[in-house]
Formats: structure tokens, sequence, C-alpha cells
């Protein structure tokens, strides 16, 4: 996905997404493990990658919810690949702080607030916002692949067993790939997408 985005000269588009699971019985091991401390609810992570046009070319990574993004980023391999391939640029959200300052040429992340931001300077203010929603912009496609994923139940909220849950996410993504393959195809005769996973997975 990464030597594609790097041929194609595609922007990829990075962002984890959150889906709530049942609360395992005290005492039992993982209680604490999936408690999310954004959602204060028990969930599992994924990272979801798409292009600017809000189609997913992969989704993974699957860990519990108290793992942070950028923790998975970096043990999934994820920053790896883009010291392999410098070429590829990336639009985040804050969470994905420590690798766009590892990768500033490649990683874009919202600007950080001024520090003297409340101190009357409008002008600062007003730049700052500015560019915070345009980076929002950007990075916003991703939150549409994600959207799209969450028309399918089982990823609204799941309600088997944990370990199971990565298998069939990663099955779901497969699916709407083909489809926002085929999306665009329709749309742009000759466009040619890479699916999230190849037909054999």
């Amino acid at each position: 996905m990464f030597a594609y985005a790097e041929a194609e000269n595609v922007t990829l588009r990075i962002n984890g997404t959150e889906t709530q699971v049942r609360r395992p019985k005290a005492g039992r091991p993982g209680r604490a493990a999936f408690v999310s401390g954004r959602h204060k609810q028990n969930t599992i992570k994924t990272t979801t990658i798409s292009d600017g046009q809000g189609r997913t070319l992969w989704c993974g990574a699957v860990r519990p919810g108290r793992m942070h993004d950028q923790t998975a980023m970096r043990t999934e391999g994820i920053a790896e690949q883009l010291r392999l391939y410098p070429r590829v640029k990336a639009e985040v959200d804050e969470g994905y702080r420590g690798p766009t300052n590892e990768f500033p040429d490649q990683a874009s992340a919202p600007p950080g607030k001024p520090k003297n931001l409340g101190e009357g300077a409008i002008t600062e203010q007003y730049g700052w916002r500015q560019a915070k929603r345009r980076q929002s912009s950007q990075r916003i496609h991703v939150e549409h692949a994600n959207a799209e994923l969450r028309q399918w139940r089982p990823l609204q909220r799941w309600t088997g067993r944990r370990q199971d849950y990565a298998e069939t996410h990663c099955a779901i993504p497969g699916l709407v790939s083909d489809r926002a393959a085929k999306r665009a195809a329709r749309h742009r005769p000759g466009t040619e997408l890479v699916p999230a996973f190849p037909a054999d997975y």
C-alpha cells in the first residue's frame, strides 16, 4: 500500500477508530486493558488508512482500547514504512504527534496551540484556527472511510467474543475497499485502486 502511494503520489490519511465491546466479568484478564481513556468504555481500536477521496486502502492494527494510536502505529510497523518510503506523505490527527515530530516532512498534524493565544493576539489566533481548519479538511476523508465501515452492524458494537473481532474487522474493510474500487472505476474509467487486502485473503 505504501509502494502504491509512492508510485501514484497519493497522500495517505491515517486515523484510529474504536468499536465498543462487552465488558469482561470482574477478575477476568483484559478487563482493564480494553478500557478506552477517551470513551471510558471497553473498546477495541483499529487503524484505517484512506486516500484523498475517502476510499479505504488498508485497515488493521487491532489492539485493546487503552493502547494509544501512535503506539499502535509504531508496533505495527506503519511508522517504519514512512522511513522506507520517504516520498509518501500522510495527514494525521493530534493523536499521532510523535510520528509527526519524527517525520516532519512526511506526516502532517494539526498545528499546536500558541502559548500566548489568550493574551489578545487576535491575528495569531485567527491564523492558528485557519491552519487547523485547513489541516482538518485535508484529513476528513479518512473519517468518511471510517463512517463507511460503521454501516456494518458488527463494527457499530461487537457482541461476540473479543478474540474473533480481528478476523471480522479485517474481512469487512476488504469488502468496503472492493466496493470503493468499483465506484471509482464507474465514475472515472481507467482508474485503478489497490484493494485493502488481496483477493485470496
